[in-house]
């Protein structure tokens, strides 16, 4: 597993990375209170503890390039660019979401900002995004896809057959496995014979590595790689980031009103806390005098309040009206 990245970058990129990473943490974690006093109903697949894989992969794509998502897409979304205000609209369901309130947390698009489009379907956009790559491939426009999924996607029979088809045809896609161990509440020793997901794509002929997927920077420097081999027509690259969610599967904790379903042992919580990617890099930059502790205090100030904006900007928002709610439906 690849590890232990330099801090080889420009102060302004680090700093860049860094806010993305709390721009997530931030805004997820400012939903938990929502979520608990049932203000947000839609289910809420918290992205906490994963925002390095976001942030570090979208940091490596050019403007034009796509992204899918999945049902815990928050964070790719804002990676790629896509508005704060818009999404947590969205989570409330309000006219101004980035879905016009008709989509919830699950379904966020940024069609703008080249982030097509995540789904509550496991495995379901990565369909979508073999086509958009076999699309880029036919018209020769340069762009790579990245298609994200977690572990669970991997004993779909979809993901078997994109790997093949985008094998056969070196379409210019990466597919962006995020491994947090636990597929909904099951752990993946439970689910698979081996936990070496990076294997699967072997067969195909596609190279593939593992990552720390707490390390924003392993991650920048992977997706970096793989992006640059399939735009030089070398794809597709297939790349498996090891990494944890903070929060439960759906929703703060799964402990909500007495009702425990999480099923994680403490200790392993505590484990994987100590290896918090937003403490990580905090860490690496104070050593080696990327920023200051006081302008960490100042990104976190300015983040802060931009969540809470965002926020009232939701809270403020219309509600759909039930007049449009066959409005953006496609029938045959």
């Amino acid at each position: 597993m690849q590890s232990g990245s330099s801090l080889n970058h420009p102060s302004e990129f680090l700093a860049g990375l860094y806010r993305t990473m709390l721009r997530i943490r931030f805004s997820e974690e400012s939903l938990v209170a929502p979520i608990v006093s049932k203000e947000v109903v839609c289910p809420v697949h918290l992205y906490s503890g994963q925002e390095a894989i976001a942030a570090g992969v979208c940091a490596a794509l050019g403007p034009r390039d796509y992204v899918f998502g999945t049902h815990r897409s928050h964070g790719h979304y804002l990676a790629r660019g896509g508005s704060m205000n818009e999404m947590v609209a969205e989570i409330f369901c309000r006219a101004t979401g980035c879905a016009k309130g008709k989509g919830g947390s699950m379904h966020l698009v940024a069609a703008g900002q080249g982030f097509l489009g995540s789904a509550p379907i496991v495995a379901g956009t990565i369909s979508l995004a073999l086509g958009a790559a076999l699309a880029s491939s036919i018209r020769r426009d340069d762009r790579v896809t990245v298609s994200f999924f977690g572990d669970g996607a991997t004993g779909e029979g979809v993901l078997y057959e994109a790997l093949n088809f985008a094998a056969l045809r070196s379409l210019p896609i990466v597919f962006a496995c995020e491994n947090n161990l636990y597929a909904t509440h099951m752990p993946i020793r439970a689910c698979r014979p081996t936990d070496d997901i990076y294997e699967v794509a072997i067969p195909f002929g596609i190279e593939s590595r593992r990552i720390d997927g707490n390390d924003v920077l392993a991650v920048y420097e992977a997706a970096r790689t793989a992006v640059e081999q399939c735009r030089s027509g070398h794809g597709p690259r297939f790349l498996e980031f090891l990494t944890y969610r903070l929060r439960g599967h759906v929703g703060p904790d799964d402990n909500i009103q007495g009702t425990r379903t999480d099923i994680r042992p403490p200790e392993e919580l505590e484990h994987w806390r100590r290896k918090d990617p937003i403490t990580r890099l905090e860490g690496a930059l104070l050593e080696r005098g990327s920023m200051s502790q006081e302008q960490l205090r100042m990104v976190k100030l300015e983040v802060e309040q931009e969540v809470l904006d965002a926020l009232t900007y939701a809270r403020s928002s219309p509600s759909p009206q039930t007049g449009e709610v066959t409005k953006h439906v496609f029938r045959q």
